[in-house]
């Protein structure tokens, strides 16, 4: 880097300082990389385990078999089939929104605390240390994605692996109520609002649930309180049709709608604002009723948002995503109409089909869904807009009003296979209001062998729309 004075000498040690605190794990002794040019396969890293599905912590790989695949997923933690001896080297693209800052300068194929160093005393990049650091953790696909696939949702689970993401029994925090949303989420005829509990079953019914897990629990992945820091579910927030619009930038922009998108600064981000998850912002507009939906959202100090993946959903219209095209879900469907919410089970009834992810999916996808995400060609696995649902004959009677309400909806609308994640997690809105410890017992009573997967393919109209036939 050469010999710096004054006030870049200042910035660089400070922001040293400030690089180390960021790299440090929450346990065990700080790693900082040495300088010089490192072993061009084995540079050491702290792989920041993604509690939310992996339980994955304090674990040290090597830089190579950190962006290698299979280890390559939006959930870091995935460990099973690391390359023991690597015989290729990645090649990291830095992200659009720091080409600046983020730069190999030492020439050796992988972002590492030299090139950060450098960045530190780039005019304009201090401000980007947060998103540099989360590209040097991150990694970076080495092939181009296609518009078929989506390889950073493929999960690789192992039979060890223990998801943390458990809502804590003791809430630490009490995030604010969402506020209501002004819009009905598609119309009434849409394939989300039509019941199903009518329907055949899928041939191929008992397979997927012995593949997801038949003895798994049923675990609702929101509630009250906080987790590592943020909010237990995916948020939403409610934006007037005035709300500015501020530009995008993202990675899968073949597969994504532009923007402008309205979502403001302070847009609530599932996990909290420091989550090394999923990160989905979703934004209602009211006036015109549109969703806007982001994957991997991260602010900028511009203003603009960097994001994986966005989509925009016109609620009032049965449109589904381009054939092919993911979303800010893996499946290419919208995420806020299939949250639970903890308005309407204070009404006493859900009337639309719900959300939930699996660990393992195959390499298709059945209407209503646009996008897989997976390599896997099995018959055993289920595609993507797979719906399941409660058996009629699961005795609910011994549940809270909360839970019943949840597990009738379940019997009547089932929910949708979304996204690769932990079996049978069931996704919803953050609310004080929740009842963790009564949650939990959905985990504990209610398990995968009590579900069923369903042919819903007679009530489709139109392969390229969510308007649904009545059900018989």
């Amino acid at each position: 880097m050469g010999h710096r004075t004054g006030l870049s000498t200042t910035i660089f040690w400070t922001g040293l300082l400030l690089l180390g605190f960021l790299l440090a794990p929450a346990a065990g002794p700080l790693l900082v990389p040495p300088l010089a040019a490192p072993a061009a396969a084995h540079t050491q890293v702290f792989q920041a385990g993604l509690a939310g599905y992996t339980g994955v912590r304090d674990t040290w790989v090597s830089r190579l078999d950190w962006d290698t695949t299979p280890q390559y997923t939006v959930n870091y933690g995935q460990n099973t089939g690391l390359d023991a001896t690597p015989t290729s080297t990645p090649t990291i693209t830095p992200t659009p929104i720091m080409p600046a800052c983020v730069r190999d300068v030492n020439g050796n194929d992988v972002i590492d605390v030299l090139d950060i160093q450098t960045a530190l005393v780039q005019p304009g990049c201090q401000a980007y240390l947060p998103l540099i650091i989360e590209q040097w953790r991150k990694p970076t696909p080495t092939v181009t994605p296609t518009r078929t696939l989506t390889p950073t949702r493929t999960v690789t689970p192992t039979a060890s692996l223990t998801p943390t993401r458990t809502p804590m029994r003791t809430p630490t925090g009490t995030p604010t109520p969402p506020a209501a949303i002004p819009c009905a989420l598609f119309p009434p005829d849409n394939i989300w609002n039509t019941r199903i509990d009518t329907l055949s079953l899928d041939p191929n019914s008992s397979t997927y649930v012995n593949t997801v897990g038949a003895t798994g629990g049923l675990h609702a992945d929101f509630g009250a309180g906080l987790w590592d820091g943020g909010p237990i579910g995916i948020p939403y927030a409610v934006v007037p049709t005035t709300q500015p619009l501020v530009a995008m930038t993202f990675d899968y922009a073949d597969e994504s709608d532009p923007g402008p998108y309205p979502i403001p600064a302070s847009a609530p981000v599932e996990g909290g604002r420091q989550s090394t998850g999923d990160r989905h912002v979703l934004i209602v507009r009211s006036g015109d009723c549109e969703l806007y939906e982001t994957w991997d959202s991260w602010p900028t100090p511009d203003g603009s948002w960097y994001a994986g993946s966005g989509a925009a959903f016109d609620l009032t219209s049965h449109a589904l995503r381009p054939d092919g095209w993911t979303s800010a879900d893996a499946a290419g469907l919208p995420i806020l109409p299939g949250l639970v919410r903890y308005d309407e089970v204070a009404s006493g009834a859900i009337n639309h089909a719900l959300r939930f992810t699996v660990p393992q999916t195959r390499r298709a996808y059945i209407w209503p869904a646009r996008h897989y995400a997976s390599n896997l060609t099995g018959a055993q696995y289920p595609p993507m807009g797979q719906r399941f649902r409660l058996k009629a004959g699961f005795d609910i009677s011994g549940f809270s009003a909360t839970n019943q309400v949840i597990l009738t909806a379940l019997k009547r609308y089932g929910m949708f296979l979304a996204d690769n994640g932990s079996a049978w997690y069931l996704s919803g809105v953050p609310d004080a209001r929740w009842n963790n410890d009564d949650l939990h017992l959905l985990q504990t009573s209610v398990h995968g062998a009590d579900f069923e997967a369903v042919d819903e393919s007679g009530l489709m109209l139109d392969p390229n729309s969510g308007q649904a036939k009545s059900p018989p």
